[in-house]
């Protein structure tokens, strides 16, 4: 790909030159004399340089005041500034506003190339952030969270406003399934900080102090086998998002040093010795009432309230079947796509099942639902059939129970994840709904096991 390269002189042999130089080497310049020929350029023909190479004082003003004004409009461009007779001034303000270097003339041509080597690799580095961000924004916009209900509306226009604040830290609850997860992307890629990294971590499915390292780092020596040091995801996240999903499974004393952590924008390395400041923005989630467990001890309540500096409620599938008018069809259509089928046709019979059902795994319910439909596709009509939404009639029963076996069929008339629930469920039966047995049984942890009940909205006695 040939890059652009605009020039800025007005000396015109040293900017033939220049011109001349870097054309042979591979680039595409645009050379300009004033401010205003580069101004046009830039603001009226929307051109989009990779590096920008200016003297510093131009026959119609200077160039820093000319950065100052259309930096926005460079985009990505990283600016080189060459002048006759620098001052310490001039130097410090062209770093503050961002330029990558300040050279005086005359200036080595084999010096000036490595400068503007190591400015292209920067500049490109910070275009694919830039494209990134815009390719996130496009797919993570607040009409990424579809549907026409009065629900999903109003969590559109919540989700527009948050994206124009600069919030510190925000709670997003709502069932297992109703895009947790979707609503925190649309919040960092919207945002100020989505040029920054958004950074996830799911605090249930870490043990204890898997999840403590993680979170803050550790140095060398730190505990058993930290031989090496490793940047904590708070550290990973400077800048940009830290989405705490199933915050209400982080232990009590983690709560504590996440809370510290928040108030006082510096974070300590697990066996350090030094605080490290960090600008983090926290989007915590949790399908658990966090306020209710605030106030029975389970979640601190003082982590709570820093927290819900604004709380988003996101509703179940359940109460805005009228969304499963949008959804089926990006959903059919997505599958389509990747397993190339051409699914169009969606009888009457199946949206009757579909909006009868109460979707207690909410989206991710149906977009599994949907893929297991589509894929065992034959021709352009949806397969009802594939269905097997529990509550429904099955080829086969499911609930075949004898002895200490289960019998479950392997014809595709049930899901895996009905399988996994079925076969938990039975188990949480036969032992009054104890974890603890249950866990034996199985062959499990607790841990383990509890996020599965509490993914599958089982009883069970912790």
């Amino acid at each position: 790909m040939i890059e652009t390269l605009l020039i800025i002189e007005d000396e015109k042999l040293l900017g033939s030159e220049l011109s001349r130089h870097y054309r042979q080497l591979g680039w595409d310049v645009a050379l300009v004399s004033t401010i205003r020929e580069a101004k046009a350029l830039l603001m009226q023909k929307n051109l989009e340089p990779l590096l920008i190479l200016s003297d510093m004082n131009l026959p119609d003003g200077n160039a820093l005041d000319f950065m100052e004004t259309v930096k926005k409009h460079a985009g990505y461009a990283e600016w080189l500034f060459l002048t006759g007779y620098g001052s310490v001034p001039d130097s410090v303000r062209a770093l503050r506003l961002g330029a990558y270097d300040f050279l005086e003339k005359p200036c080595d041509l084999e010096r000036l190339d490595l400068v503007v080597a190591s400015a292209a690799r920067s500049a490109s580095i910070q275009r694919r952030v830039v494209d990134q961000t815009r390719q996130g924004y496009r797919k993570y916009s607040p009409d990424a969270y579809v549907g026409h209900s009065q629900q999903a509306n109003g969590i559109r226009q919540m989700l527009g406003k948050l994206n124009q604040v600069p919030f510190s830290a925000l709670i997003i609850g709502g069932e297992s399934g109703t895009g947790k997860g979707l609503a925190a992307r649309i919040l960092h890629y919207g945002g100020s900080r989505a040029q920054q990294p958004m950074i996830e971590v799911n605090c249930a499915a870490l043990p204890r102090e898997l999840l403590e390292s993680e979170l803050f780092g550790h140095e060398p020596g730190a505990f058993t086998g930290a031989s090496g040091r490793h940047r904590g995801l708070l550290e990973q996240a400077d800048g940009g998002t830290l989405f705490m999903d199933e915050i209400g499974e982080m232990p009590l004393d983690l709560q504590a040093k996440l809370l510290k952590v928040i108030e006082d924008h510096k974070v300590r390395r697990l066996g350090g010795e030094k605080e490290i400041s960090v600008d983090v923005q926290i989007v915590a989630a949790s399908n658990r009432d966090l306020e209710q467990m605030s106030q029975d001890g389970g979640f601190r309540s003082d982590l709570y309230h820093r927290l819900s500096v604004f709380r988003i409620i996101l509703p179940p599938l359940r109460e805005a079947v009228e969304d499963l008018d949008e959804l089926v069809p990006i959903f059919v259509a997505e599958y389509n796509a990747k397993a190339g089928k051409q699914v169009r046709d969606i009888p009457d019979e199946v949206w009757r099942k579909l909006k009868a059902y109460h979707w207690p795994g909410n989206v991710r319910e149906l977009r599994n639902v949907i893929e297991r439909c589509v894929l065992f596709a034959d021709g352009p009509v949806f397969p009802g059939q594939w269905l097997q939404l529990p509550g429904q009639p099955t080829s086969k029963p499911i609930n075949n129970v004898s002895g200490d076996s289960l019998n479950l069929p392997l014809d595709g008339s049930m899901a895996l994840d009905d399988m996994e629930r079925f076969i938990i469920k039975t188990v949480l039966e036969r032992v009054d709904n104890n974890l603890t047995a249950a866990a034996r049984a199985l062959g499990a942890t607790r841990e383990t096991l509890r996020y599965r009940v509490r993914k599958y909205n089982l009883k069970m006695v912790d």
